[in-house]
This record gives C-alpha cells, sequence and structure tokens, in this order.
C-alpha cells in the first residue's frame, strides 16, 4: 500500500514537473523543476529495484547537467524574446515529431503487452542473490571491459576538445600569468618616495 502511494505521488510529481519545464516562461523556473523532475524520477527507480540508476540521475543529470544549465542560462545574457518568435514557425514540425514518437511508444508498449514473452521476462527472478549495483558491476568490469574503457577514452577526447575550442587568445583581455608574478621584483614594482618634513606628497 505505501509503495503504492509512493509510486503515484512520484508519478504525479514527475509528470507536473515535466509540463512546468516546458510551460515555464523563465528558464531558471525551467531548470529548477527541470531537476525536480528529476529527483522524483530517481525515486521511481528507487521504488523497482533499479538503486544504480537512481543514484547515476541524481549524481549525472542533477549534479552535473541541471546545474550546468543553470549556469549557462544565469551567466549568459540570452534575450529569449528573440529565441520565442519563431515558435510558431516551427509548431507544425514540432508536433508532428512529437506524434511519431507517441505512435513509437504506443507501438513498443503494445508489442511488450500482447507478447507471449512479455509476461515470463517481467517476471523473471535472478539467480544469484545481488543487488543491482553488483550485477551491473560485474558485466561491465568483465564482458563489456574493453567497450567501456574505449567509451571513457572518447569521453576524455570529446572533454580535451571542448576544452581546446573553446580555450582561444583574444586580443585586449588580461590574463593572469603566473610565472611573471613570481619573477617579479620589489625593486621593480616599488618606489620609495622620502617625503620632507612640512611637505606633502
Amino acid at each position: 500500500m505505501v509503495q503504492a502511494i509512493a509510486f503515484y505521488a512520484f508519478a504525479f510529481v514527475t509528470i507536473a514537473a515535466g509540463v512546468m519545464v516546458v510551460s515555464s516562461r523563465n528558464p531558471v523556473h525551467s531548470v529548477l523543476y527541470l531537476i525536480l523532475a528529476f529527483f522524483n524520477a530517481a525515486g521511481l527507480f528507487v521504488l523497482i529495484g533499479a538503486e544504480f540508476i537512481a543514484m547515476i540521475l541524481v549524481v549525472v543529470y542533477v549534479g552535473a547537467v541541471a546545474v550546468l544549465f543553470l549556469f549557462v542560462v544565469m551567466m549568459l545574457d540570452i534575450n529569449f524574446v528573440e529565441l520565442r518568435q519563431g515558435f510558431m514557425q516551427y509548431l507544425p514540425i514540432g508536433a508532428l515529431l512529437g506524434l511519431i514518437l507517441l505512435v513509437e511508444l504506443f507501438f513498443v508498449i503494445g508489442i511488450w503487452s500482447f507478447s507471449e514473452d512479455g509476461s515470463m521476462l517481467a517476471a523473471v527472478i535472478p539467480i544469484q542473490n545481488i543487488t543491482n549495483t553488483h550485477a551491473l558491476g560485474n558485466v561491465l568490469y568483465t564482458k563489456y571491459v574493453y567497450l567501456f574503457q574505449a567509451a571513457g577514452l572518447i569521453l576524455l577526447i570529446a572533454m580535451i576538445g571542448a576544452i581546446v575550442l573553446t580555450l582561444r587568445s583574444r586580443p585586449g583581455v588580461r590574463k593572469q600569468k603566473i610565472a611573471d608574478q613570481l619573477s617579479r621584483r620589489s625593486e621593480d614594482v616599488l618606489d620609495v618616495v622620502k617625503v620632507k618634513e612640512g611637505e606633502g606628497v
């Protein structure tokens, strides 16, 4: 009974937060509603026993992606009025894509519901009494260890490429040069002035 109440509460808040993400006029409020939707989706994953996916959702998406969105929106002076001017122009295309995705979702759910093996797959009980995180670790670091390491290298190369692309010298921008600061001598930057008595500087 408690699990059913928690499921409906998490599901309702997740759907409401998702609607507010799309309909909110303030982009900062949209990001905050997105964080709320992530937290409630993590609660839904905990209810079905997927605690690893729930923690990934909180740590990665809430702790990194949503906060990054928030800081980018707050730091960049984006004119959202100009961005919304072409909304009606792209509305038919967006509605068509949304309708296609909705049909695909119903198609997948329908196949799963009417499949003969669907109920059997949903009722499969793990043979070993291990946690979800333990099972994922066994699969990742044994069967897919090379693919896992290759994915890490690809992400590292992408991160280095993003840093190289954004790190460019711009004229007129003053930057801190630590080597020049450490090599300075007090005689080069300070002038000792002796003031006579009764006279100002």
